[in-house]
């Protein structure tokens, strides 16, 4: 436990000196082995860790999903589901900014990429909603928070990485998404009207709905086809969460020639940005595991579990705790560094704890319920200063809006997310209620 500690210490020194938390947990991990047993088991710790992850079967669904997002990116299918949503709300005050998280939440629900979904929709979001007058913050805002529903609808990225670090059933989890993500869409929307009601200068009264191109129409029902094939095919039991991601490669990649949307260096880039993130991804998953079974053999799980009994907390006070944890890290860690950092020390503990004769008292929908608070803990960190990804990645595409602009923006997206999580947490069959 006292090793651990130290350890855990260490490596965020090492994050706070700007070394990358992949290097950073490895390092860590393979020294605080290394001293704990010997340098010889270290180093097989590592050859392991490196092995099985880079040839794991299980894994090869993150770069599929990817490559996926990053093809009907590339292809223009945004743009469509914007002007889809557009001609839904184009006629209401704000309505750009609702139609922008419609469309967040559909590009999201085929990406699985937060990031991807801000830096797409920045592109084809914040010009026509700067051409009818509305503010730089509500409009960077309304993108900025849309895209953090990558990481929760379906399918996503951070879920199935949450479903291999704990061995859960990746169908079930993302079944278990589903809901709360549509509710994240429904308070995001409730967000614009209250902002635009309560300061009316943040949008026009009114904008004119572009019309719908053939290539916008067949881009909606492409996507939406998308994602019934995927999670009809997943949640009908027809193929496995794996099948699915080269399954919905494939249809993503017929879907973009078929309107004539990718072009040759399209493809390269979006290739390139697949080989890229998934590199970053895979090195983040390798030094998470090798910080795993450092802590792991030093007694860290137990030495919490210990703990809880000590003290005799309760179990919703055990949960409490890790969302506090949560939402102190998310200030100033990454999401995915966030989670493969926290998940291997906490889910043994969520495993232990009893919540009675509730809908709770299930393990394995324990494990499920808390993945959802987790990855909705995490959207929050992705728009909470002063890390904030989607923020910066909204940033480094809009050079010309300052960064308190966008934060400032978020605000009233960020209380949506933490009247959601309190949903959640208060209602565990929000989350659950697909499953049983």
């Amino acid at each position: 436990m006292i090793e651990s500690t130290v350890g855990i210490l260490v490596l965020l020194g090492l994050i706070f000196l700007r070394m990358p938390i992949a290097f950073a947990m490895s390092l860590v991990g393979g020294i605080g082995f290394g001293l704990m047993r010997d340098w010889n088991a270290a180093g097989a710790m590592v050859g392991n860790a490196v092995f099985e992850t880079g040839l794991s079967y299980s894994l090869s669904v993150v770069p599929l999903f990817i490559f996926m997002g990053n093809i009907l990116a590339q292809s223009g299918i945004a743009h469509g589901l914007f002007a889809g949503a557009d001609r839904l709300f184009g006629r209401m005050k704000g309505g750009l900014a609702l139609a922008t998280i419609l469309s967040c939440g559909g590009f999201s629900a085929v990406s699985g990429s937060s990031l991807a979904t801000a830096a797409t929709m920045s592109r084809v979001a914040m010009p026509p909603m700067r051409k009818f007058g509305y503010s730089d913050s509500l409009a960077s805002g309304a993108i900025a928070a849309g895209g953090t529903l990558g990481i929760l609808i379906p399918p996503s990225v951070i879920l199935i990485i949450y479903g291999l670090l704990t061995e859960s059933d990746i169908g079930k989890l993302f079944i278990a998404g589903l809901l709360p993500g549509l509710l994240g869409i429904i308070l995001y929307m409730v967000a614009v009207v209250v902002a635009v009601r309560l300061k009316p200068d943040l949008a026009p009264p009114v904008t004119q709905s572009e019309p719908m191109t053939k290539h916008d129409r067949i881009g909606v029902s492409g996507t939406l086809g998308l994602f019934v094939f995927i999670m009809g095919g997943i949640y009908g039991g027809f193929f496995t969460p794996i099948e699915a991601a080269g399954m919905g490669a494939i249809f993503s990649l017929v879907l973009a020639l078929l309107i004539r949307g990718l072009n040759r260096s399209g493809f390269v880039d979006a290739c390139r940005q697949t080989v890229s993130s998934s590199g970053m991804i895979f090195a983040i998953i390798i030094g998470a595991e090798i910080f795993s079974a450092f802590v792991n053999f030093a007694g860290l799980p137990d030495g919490l579990v210990d703990l809880v009994d000590t003290y005799d907390l309760s179990a919703w006070g055990v949960i409490f705790i890790m969302v506090a944890i949560y939402l102190i890290m998310g200030c100033v860690f990454e999401s995915l560094s966030m989670i493969l950092l926290t998940v291997p020390v906490f889910y043994p503990v969520v495993s232990q704890l009893d919540f009675g004769g509730s809908v709770l008292g299930d393990p394995e929908l324990v494990l499920i319920w808390f993945a959802v608070i987790v990855v909705v803990v995490t959207e929050i960190s992705l728009i909470t200063p002063p890390v904030g990804m989607n923020v910066f990645v909204l940033r480094s595409v809009l050079k010309d809006v300052s960064l308190s602009t966008i934060f400032r923006g978020v605000l009233p997206f960020w209380i949506a997310d933490i009247v959601r999580l309190a949903l959640l947490l208060a209602t565990p069959s929000i989350s659950l209620v697909l499953l049983t």
